[in-house]
């Protein structure tokens, strides 16, 4: 396709407009002079590097200043949520302590109630055992507890009177523990205490082998230990000489097997 200009000039008064626009467009491009001139006068390379180095230290501690700022952010918050949950979770923390004395309290009751109501029973199984343990031509006139009655709640305020001096060098939470510890402890010997008890066997034999036969039956029964003849001397009785004698002997706790219990019935009354 061939175009032909009929307007003679015109190309190159558009060529000259078109020159004369760049030369002002370039001409506006160019730096100022105070610009220009400090470019000139910087040239020595050490000062570049320190200008170089002034702009990475001023971007770094604007980046520091910025990354600390959100840390500070996040503590904060972290605090709020921590003092937060503090303030919901202390009524949970003492309703739990108190919940844990009121069981050390029970427990130790329970344990107080269940020596008294097994060593009830405690004479009956004595009386069963020598019963059982006596043989032929032998009979005894006199059982007598030679040891003091111990009462559960004279032992336990004894206990209490020397639990009660704590370390002034612990601290609360370990006087705590330390009680409880104690409380637990003497609640599990208050059953041993009440059970641990002697006393004396007076009789009279008409064979001095039945005397060794009785005493080893009695050595062997789960419910007595410690079998010792203290006297033995020949008497009169009713004109026959008989061996009249005196042991003396201790309780022991027997094993769970020993011990057999059955439900109690109660037939109702029509």
């Amino acid at each position: 396709m061939i175009e032909i200009n009929l307007l003679p000039g015109d190309g190159k008064k558009k060529r000259r407009a078109k020159t004369a626009t760049a030369s002002k467009f370039e001409f506006n491009l160019k730096p100022p002079p105070w610009l220009a001139g400090l470019t000139e006068k910087i040239t020595d390379k050490y000062m570049l590097g320190a200008v170089g180095a002034v702009g990475v230290s001023g971007l770094l501690l604007v980046l520091l200043f910025l990354s600390q700022t959100a840390r500070s952010a996040m503590l904060e918050a972290r605090e709020t949520q921590a003092v937060k949950d503090s303030a919901q979770f202390s009524a949970v923390l003492n309703a739990k302590m108190k919940a844990e004395a009121t069981r050390d309290s029970l427990y130790q009751q329970i344990a107080i109630i269940k020596s008294i109501d097994d060593s009830r029973y405690l004479w009956s199984h004595l009386m069963y055992e020598i019963s059982n343990a006596l043989p032929q031509y032998t009979w005894l006139t006199q059982v007598t507890q030679t040891s003091q009655p111990k009462s559960v709640a004279m032992a336990d305020t004894t206990a209490k009177k020397a639990a009660g001096s704590d370390s002034s060098t612990m601290t609360p939470r370990q006087r705590a523990l330390e009680r409880d510890r104690a409380k637990r402890a003497r609640s599990d010997s208050l059953l041993a205490s009440a059970k641990d008890i002697k006393f004396k066997l007076v009789g009279q034999t008409v064979d001095i082998q039945a005397l060794t036969r009785f005493m080893k039956s009695l050595e062997a029964s789960p419910f007595i230990q410690n079998v010792q003849l203290s006297r033995s001397d020949l008497v009169q009785a009713e004109g026959k000489e008989v061996t009249e004698f005196t042991l003396e002997a201790e309780t022991q706790a027997p094993p769970p097997f020993a011990i057999k219990t059955v439900p109690l019935i109660v037939s109702a009354v029509h």
